[in-house]
């Protein structure tokens, strides 16, 4: 993982998701929708807005995932890894899940660009470090097993925090594609150019270390 800052909301997302979204909260709590639709009115499902179902909000944040790819340069937030084309499975996540946060579902500061293997392997969790406030060293990366272990910056304080990131990020697939990108570089079938844009944390952990092919250096 490394720093990340939120992009600038987007100019038609209020009206495309925001607004869409909180019409449909309107009406799943049994309110007038602030904002007209075509097709029949939702049903009521709870008395109150903390009462609802995450899986009875209607996926408007589905319509930013354009917006973020373009955002994030098709960057994983937690993984800092590009999500391909055909393969990548890029998904929006809620860094406050909607079960916990209902007033933050459909609002753009609090989404991240995401990989879908690690989307749905965080789904409610809580309690692991934000993209948008990592710090640089805060994670490092070592070279045999390729995972991601706590950097020579990690703040004591918040150890329990990047313990529970550290887990997130270390499963056998994830490790798998740094390893790949890893030998790549090294073997000479990317260069650094590349290798920064595609995945700037093993990039930064390359030269951290010294481990730079000698051209590089």
């Amino acid at each position: 993982m490394i720093s990340i800052k939120c992009a600038p909301e987007p100019r038609s997302f209020d009206s495309r998701v925001r607004q869409r979204g909180l019409s449909a909260i309107d009406e799943l709590v049994g309110r007038n929708p602030r904002v007209g639709h075509p097709g029949r009115r939702r049903t009521k499902v709870a008395t109150r807005e903390a009462d609802i179902s995450p899986d009875a909000f209607p996926p408007f944040w589905r319509d930013a995932l354009d917006d973020m790819l373009t955002a994030y340069q098709r960057r994983c937030a937690f993984l800092a890894l590009y999500l391909e084309h055909a393969t990548g499975d890029p998904s929006v996540d809620h860094m406050l899940p909607k079960s916990r946060s209902w007033e933050q579902v459909y609002e753009w500061s609090n989404y991240r660009l995401c990989a879908g293997l690690i989307n749905a392997r965080k789904r409610d969790l809580v309690g692991i470090i934000d993209p948008f406030s990592c710090k640089p060293g805060w994670f490092a990366l070592e070279f045999v097993g390729f995972q991601v272990i706590r950097g020579p910056r990690a703040p004591t304080s918040r150890g329990a925090e990047l313990d529970a990131t550290i887990e997130l990020l270390n499963i056998p697939e994830c490790r798998r594609a740094r390893e790949d990108y890893v030998v790549s570089y090294q073997q000479g079938h990317i260069r650094l150019p590349f290798l920064e844009r595609r995945a700037p944390f093993i990039a930064y952990e390359l030269r951290r270390q010294n481990r730079l092919r000698k051209g590089d250096r």
